[in-house]
């Protein structure tokens, strides 16, 4: 029996055909999905569930959807699909993240001429009957700076087309290498330079812990007078109420905004401000970028029905049923080694040498080597999965190689994964035990035995009395326990470490007293997605 697909949201014509063509039974119901009742009562005829944001698929849902096994949005945002339930019921969530790139970008470029040009105030002026020629004096953009926060997919092509308008591009994005920089034509600089030195600043990352509120108070006030800012990204990058103060006082001369912290926004501070332009979050909204993502979610899904073949999935690796298996543990492993040396690493990476020793050499080294590189490149794009991984990597200019041998050592398997960056070069090794949990055994040639936690602290120093009794005191009184503690060193009096697991994430003020007592080289939380 050929399996059955719902399209509950509208998707192109073409698209549906593409399930057609490929062997697959397609009910187009484009309207079903803001009926939640309804959709409840037919989704356990259906294999696959194809959908744009409309539809929401929820945990109580997925209870009534006794035969699916993919969820397709023709897209790149799932905060309409609970994961985590599709996870539990084994069913795939794909994406297309890389369908609507160029739309993005391009409005991010349309924005830039219309706040450069006050196009809309000029318009609506010219609209009304009045001839204000002398009031909108606008800007060039030839010769002038871009800066760019954010330099993967998006604002890549944002930096190749500004270089093509004659502007001159400065690109801050941490995992920006040399090669890739000199590739797009753009000079790599550090936040402040940025700041100061931008005529314009446009905005491409998403928003995490380590960008929300990037273009705070405090450095919007960095910024050189007369800056046109565009956010064609995220709300919350900025702090939309000091900006708006800014744009009153005249230093900052205009922006244009796609995206707000609060979204429908029906208000918001930047709203109603002269040279402000505002859009309803039309960054994918063209029809080459809705089309685009329909027929890529009509092909992976009838890729997986038909084939097995996974494409995009966000919560599944690349790996067959039996595979998994096994490989689950391993997958969770290489993950948790690309997410430590991720949260470590603040500058450029150039390399990244994958070991793979005695019986994990024999697995699926592609699905393992993805495993390490998602779970490094989520420290900058949450979205990043098995799939695009490799893809964003190989994006930022970063190399990644493999080497395996037969069992060495006390292990009989264990992975090792050595960072190289311009300055240094950083390695972790780990195995699974036999209960199946994911071990750190090695951090910078120093022998360990450490659980993986969801909250763990790791501290460099050199060997000397009173560090562990600093650490346990300084925690204990600001109210953090310790779940787990490892201690390891190269020598007496040499280079030693520490990796605590803690029952709660570290905050910042705890943080800043142990570096007062002046013990530690280094001090860094970490957090590991262990379910």
């Amino acid at each position: 029996m050929a399996p059955k697909v719902l399209v509950s949201d509208k998707l192109s014509e073409t698209a549906v055909q593409i399930f057609r063509d490929r062997g697959i039974d397609v009910d187009f119901m484009p309207e079903l999905g803001k009926d939640k009742e309804k959709l409840a009562e037919v989704i356990g005829n259906y294999d696959g569930l194809a959908i744009r944001s409309a539809t929401k698929v929820t945990e109580k849902l997925l209870e009534s959807a006794t035969n699916l096994k993919v969820v397709g949005r023709a897209g790149i945002g799932t905060d309409n699909v609970d994961k985590v339930a599709a996870s539990k019921k084994g069913v795939i969530v794909m994406n297309t993240p890389f369908g609507n790139m160029v739309t993005t970008a391009e409005h991010a470029i349309a924005m830039m001429f219309a706040v450069a040009r006050q196009i809309p105030e000029a318009s609506a002026s010219t609209h009304a009957g009045k001839w204000e020629k002398s009031k909108f004096m606008g800007v060039e953009l030839t010769n002038k700076t871009l800066g760019v926060i954010g330099a993967g997919n998006i604002g890549g092509i944002v930096c190749r087309r500004a270089r093509g308008l004659e502007m001159k591009v400065n690109a801050y994005d941490p995992f920006l290498s040399e090669d890739r920089a000199n590739e797009l034509g753009v000079r790599k600089v550090e936040l402040e330079e940025l700041l100061e030195k931008s005529d314009f600043i446009t905005l491409h990352v998403p928003l995490i812990e380590a960008t929300k509120n990037i273009l705070s108070r405090e450095n919007l006030a960095k910024t050189k007078k007369g800056v046109r800012i565009i956010n064609c990204a995220r709300g919350g990058l900025v702090d939309e109420v000091a900006l708006a103060e800014l744009l009153k006082s005249g230093h900052v001369a205009g922006a244009g905004f796609d995206v707000f912290a609060e979204e429908p926004a029906t208000e918001n501070p930047l709203f109603n401000l002269p040279n402000v332009v505002c859009t309803p979050h039309l960054g994918a909204a063209t029809t080459e970028a809705q089309e685009n993502v329909a027929l890529q979610v009509a092909e992976q899904m009838s890729d997986y029905l038909m084939t097995g073949a996974v494409t995009n999935a966000l919560n599944m690796p690349s790996v067959t049923a039996e595979e998994a298996k096994v490989m689950g543990p391993w997958l969770k492993l290489a993950e948790h080694l690309g997410a430590f040396t991720g949260q470590l690493t603040d500058e450029p990476i150039k390399a990244v040498n994958i070991l793979y020793d005695g019986g994990v050499a024999e697995m699926n080294l592609e699905a393992l080597n993805c495993a390490v590189i998602a779970g490094m490149m989520k420290t900058v794009n949450p979205d990043v999965n098995l799939v695009s991984a490799p893809l964003i990597a190989a994006d930022r200019g970063i190399k990644v190689s493999r080497t395996t041998q037969p069992k060495t050592g006390t292990f009989d398997a264990y992975i090792k994964l050595t960072v190289v960056t311009e300055t240094r070069e950083r390695s972790i090794a780990g195995t699974v035990f036999s209960d199946g949990k994911p071990r750190f055994i090695q951090i910078k040639g120093i022998n360990i035995d450490a659980e993986v936690g969801q909250h763990m602290l790791y501290t460099t120093n050199k060997d000397t009395s009173g560090i562990i009794g600093t650490l346990g005191q300084t925690l204990g009184e600001n109210g953090a326990n310790i779940a787990n503690f490892t201690l390891g060193r190269t020598e007496v009096g040499g280079d030693a470490i520490a990796l605590l697991y803690l029952d709660e994430a570290l905050p910042n003020a705890t943080r800043e007293k142990l570096a007062e007592t002046g013990l530690f080289q280094s001090i860094c939380p970490l957090e590991f997605a262990v379910s």
